[in-house]
């Protein structure tokens, strides 16, 4: 089994004596990312295969656009498209730049969100809502 050492992502500063088994964790309300510890990875090339992971990601729920809604997301893994725009929104303002959440919501829809809704999003069924409404309890 890979042995991981937790880096923080911000600054990549290893946090002593943290070491996890596959898993990511939450350290001083910051998310905590892994890096295995037997490679020789850079800090630059971790951050390009998380973002080619992203890319991924955003290319496969492209991909199952119509079959994976946003309440099917956030029922399922508690977090939608329109929460990675947000979060995209937030990371661009702490890298210094200045971009809305509509400029974000394209980049995650690939489209402006107004239009993938109009051609994607259908409306929720009754038990979506339900079982929406009781992962709350």
């Amino acid at each position: 089994m890979a042995t991981f050492q937790a880096t923080q992502y911000e600054d990549s500063q290893a946090l002593p004596n943290k070491t996890c088994s596959k898993k990511a964790f939450i350290d001083n309300k910051q998310m905590t990312f892994l890096k295995a510890t037997e490679s020789n990875m850079s800090n630059s090339q971790q951050t390009e295969i998380e973002a080619s992971v992203f890319r991924q990601l955003l290319d496969h729920l492209d991909q199952h656009k119509d079959d994976v809604q946003n309440i099917d997301l956030m029922i399922t893994a508690d977090f939608c498209r329109n929460c990675l725009a947000k979060w995209y929104v937030k990371s661009a303002e702490e890298q210094g730049q200045t971009l809305d959440l509509e400029q974000a919501r394209e980049i995650i829809y690939g489209m402006p969100y107004s239009e993938w809704k109009t051609l994607h999003q259908t409306k929720a069924t009754p038990e979506q809502m339900a079982a929406f409404e009781a992962r709350g309890k």
